[in-house]
């Protein structure tokens, strides 16, 4: 089963509209044909939600990194906040509304999907890392990449505490 089907699965068990895929004017479409098998079902507005979501997320980490400059060989302060501020909203999220809230379609794919895609960065994580160690600075680059992993995986830790212990970011 491919991603995008077994995406699909978990939304039909939550939905509610107790319609086929595909069926009525629910926003649904079909992508593609695999090997003979069912096409997977799109719901266009979850892909709607992952859209706006990665939208914000965008324009959140650039904002951040504008916010938060830093020399290309001293501590990457803008991705480390975002990564690990990125991997305590998405344990939050993910937590809250898997086991505190009732189901439902879009906020997972706007917060986790989208928002929290667009904005965390393993990528650029990767290249400050490489370009600290070109520039012979080890002992920065092995301790921004440790205490990044640390801080996201501390991260996670108080922010699945807090969503399981019911409370709220507001």
């Amino acid at each position: 089963m491919g991603a995008m089907e077994s995406m699909d699965s978990g939304r039909e068990q939550r939905s509610g509209s107790g319609n086929p895929p595909g069926a009525g004017s629910d926003l649904r479409g079909t992508v593609g044909v695999r090997g003979g098998r069912p096409a997977a079902t799109v719901d266009l507005r979850e892909v709607a939600a992952i859209f706006a979501g990665g939208a914000a997320g965008s324009l959140a980490r650039v904002w951040i990194a504008r916010a938060l400059p830093s020399p290309a060989t001293s501590w990457p302060w803008a991705i480390f906040a975002i990564n690990a501020s990125g991997s305590f909203l998405l344990a939050y999220i993910a937590t809250r509304l898997q086991e505190r809230l009732p189901l439902s379609t879009y906020p997972r794919p706007l917060i986790a999907t989208g928002f929290c895609g667009a904005y965390t960065t393993f990528s650029t994580f990767q290249v400050e890392v490489l370009a600290l160690l070109e520039a012979h600075r080890w002992a920065l680059g092995v301790s921004y990449a440790l205490a990044s992993i640390t801080a996201g995986l501390l991260a996670i830790w108080l922010a699945v505490g807090l969503a399981r212990s019911g409370g709220s970011l507001r």
